[in-house]
């Protein structure tokens, strides 16, 4: 069995043992449409992250038996055309909740903590030259009593729920699909959860209901001394309008993981703000724990190990 991965590098360097001691495998770390092509030809499976699968490539691929998505989401992959073909597709879930929820409160503690500022007033010599011992002139606030506001309360969501429960805050939610989450947890519509919420947090998928749902309306509804955190889709939030409202002070600040276009550009707006100390970047890495990372590799080694 020859195994094939178009785009390794997307998931990092770590070990592809469990996928090595099941055949033949070989691992490119990225692959142009072209070289994909080139490069499916006697593979019976496929692996890819980001790399599209149209039905051109499986079209060249005679052996082709299973396409496996080293993630969750496969709209990269057309999946009608694979069943057309008798190819299955499987993905990996359930990897990152821990990874994706850590990420979203180092970010929510570092605006909320005002983390940077700190930090760069000792590196900087500022506190060496203070005639006071402590710096009480930019205080930070207490995550206790506040309200998160959660879009999207799946396992990530709910996940992040628990940890804020575990700081004292208040956890409201609004569901993206109509559903509600079961326990204990209070569901409201987006306009409320905006109005009411001292942190917004987003945990959705992007859907064609989700497509743009944070814009410059919906940013005003927000209170000015909120936080938005987007560990969703940058396609979720209008990127100018929030780059905008952040600049504006129309709310408090920002902590932004995911970009409508990954790696983001040199002119992006979010790079070119009056305030930047209002934001705080990761590059798409909520997900990439060293041990979320492992479990993908494990997840796609169980995905083949299914046969088909």
């Amino acid at each position: 069995m020859k195994i094939v991965f178009l785009d390794a590098l997307t998931i990092g360097a770590g070990s592809f043992a469990p996928i090595e001691a099941l055949g033949e495998f070989v691992a490119y770390g990225d692959s142009t449409p072209q070289e994909a092509l080139e490069r499916v030809g006697d593979c019976d499976v496929l692996i890819v992250n980001k790399t599209k699968v149209p039905a051109s490539l499986l079209d060249v691929a005679p052996n082709l038996k299973l396409v496996c998505e080293s993630g969750t989401g496969m709209n990269n992959i057309d999946i009608k055309a694979c069943e057309e073909r008798g190819i299955k597709v499987r993905n990996v879930v359930g990897y990152s909740t821990d990874s994706v929820a850590q990420t979203t409160f180092m970010h929510i503690l570092s605006l909320m903590g005002n983390a940077p500022y700190f930090d760069a007033a000792v590196k900087s010599g500022a506190y060496s030259r203070s005639k006071v011992l402590t710096d009480v002139f930019t205080p930070f606030i207490e995550m206790a009593g506040k309200t998160i506001g959660i879009i999207g309360m799946g396992a990530i969501g709910g996940r992040v729920a628990e940890l804020a429960e575990a700081f004292k805050m208040k956890v409201l939610y609004y569901s993206t699909t109509g559903r509600k989450a079961a326990g204990k947890y209070e569901p409201v519509s987006l306009e409320e959860l905006l109005r009411r919420s001292d942190v917004v947090s987003i945990h959705a998928p992007m859907t064609e209901k989700t497509a743009g749902l944070i814009g410059k309306a919906e940013l005003a509804e927000m209170k000015p001394t909120a936080f938005l955190v987007n560990m969703g889709r940058g396609g979720i939030v209008d990127e100018k309008a929030l780059a905008n409202a952040v600049d504006e002070g129309s709310i408090a600040g920002a902590a932004i993981d995911v970009f409508v276009t990954e790696p983001l550009p040199e002119d992006h707006p979010y790079l070119h703000v009056s305030h930047p100390e209002r934001l705080r970047f990761t590059p798409h890495i909520g997900w990439g724990s060293a041990e979320a990372r492992a479990r993908v590799v494990e997840g796609i080694a169980a995905n083949i190990s299914k046969g088909w």
